[in-house]
């Protein structure tokens, strides 16, 4: 009978190898996401808290003109 090759390696062997590319990629992948996010809501508040102010004060009680809301006095 032929004998047989063993496969194994010497030394101490870890099946991370491909476990750690995963994390660093789904890391990766949460940062950029994150980032995107933030980016989306900084645009988000800029554009929109004026406007939000306007419509909850005429949505207030006394009900006041759009012209007594901008005008400064």
């Amino acid at each position: 009978m032929a004998s047989r090759v063993s496969l194994k390696t010497k030394g101490k062997v870890t099946g991370k190898g491909s476990k750690g590319s995963d994390e660093r990629s789904i890391t990766q992948a949460v940062k950029e996401w994150t980032n995107w996010t933030m980016k989306k809501a900084k645009v988000v508040t800029h554009y929109g808290f004026i406007p939000l102010i306007i419509i909850i004060g005429m949505n207030s009680d006394p009900k006041p003109q759009l012209s007594q809301l901008l005008s400064p006095v």
